[in-house]
């Protein structure tokens, strides 16, 4: 426990507030206080190039909403994985799968260090069925190792992809595809993998501001076309509507409603028997 206090202390000394981080971008677009000025000069420059950019993480929690609904209530999830953990003080994974099923399990992952400790800070569960993990998407082995403490990998889970980080990181499509299956690969028939990924076909605007986020960020971000959002669920039994933009996947009569079309496709998947 030393040792990993050790750890955690070390990776905080590492955190740079004169670097913008999609995370903290992010949380200033939701009107969160976790966030420094290169942040919110990143947004703002953003959103001056693409207004829509401002809209996108409110269209995106509706989104999680409904997906945690529709896993829990019509396909039967208890057990989620929730890869890339946003900043927000509350509506989490957890809130919205335990106010339908109280023993629902969930584990956060994430390898940024503010972003942990901000994690640990309001998702601790009393009985240990909610957890947070230090692991990288990019090793799928140690991210199901780390979950098998908390969940159950003999009974269906679900994985969420659900930020932008997890796999928009990865300019390579085919190299994020081998990581969702490598997530699913641990995971029995009948789990569910849900993400969403920002849209290159979507909005004119969008591709010129993520331009300058790349230019400007030691994140760079990769946008995705819908051909290239359904491959990386591919062999996978898609959940109706299958791959479309994000509010438009099962939408809800009390969702936002935006002017503009939001630039985000989102898809919900089964692995098969």
């Amino acid at each position: 426990m030393e040792d990993d206090d050790k750890k955690r202390r070390a990776r905080a000394a590492l955190i740079d507030t004169a670097v913008p981080n999609a995370a903290r971008v992010a949380d200033y677009l939701n009107g969160g206080k976790n966030n420094f000025e290169a942040d919110r000069k990143a947004a703002r420059t953003m959103t001056a190039a693409a207004p829509v950019i401002g809209v996108i993480p409110l269209a995106a929690r509706a989104f999680r909403e409904r997906v945690v609904r529709f896993l829990v209530a019509e396909a039967g999830v208890t057990q989620f994985l929730d890869v890339g953990i946003d900043l927000a003080a509350s509506g989490g994974t957890h809130e919205s799968a335990q106010a339908i099923d109280p023993h629902c399990r969930v584990v956060y992952v994430d390898s940024d260090p503010m972003v942990l400790a901000h994690a640990r800070a309001l998702r601790s569960g009393p009985d240990g069925g909610i957890a947070c993990l230090d692991a990288d998407i990019r090793d799928p082995r140690a991210v199901m190792a780390g979950a098998r403490a908390t969940l159950d990998l003999d009974r269906p889970l679900a994985v969420l992809l659900l930020s932008l980080a997890p796999l928009a990181y990865l300019a390579n499509t085919a190299r994020a595809a081998a990581i969702v299956s490598g997530l699913l690969a641990a995971a029995p028939s009948g789990s569910h993998v849900a993400l969403y990924h920002h849209a290159s076909d979507l909005d004119q605007e969008l591709p010129a501001a993520i331009g300058r986020w790349n230019r400007h960020s030691s994140q760079p971000v990769t946008l995705r076309s819908r051909d290239e959002v359904d491959s990386l669920v591919a062999g996978l039994d898609l959940v109706p509507p299958g791959v479309v933009p994000i509010c438009d996947w099962r939408p809800a009569a009390g969702d936002p409603r935006f002017e503009a079309a939001v630039p985000v496709y989102g898809v919900v998947a089964r692995k098969p028997q």
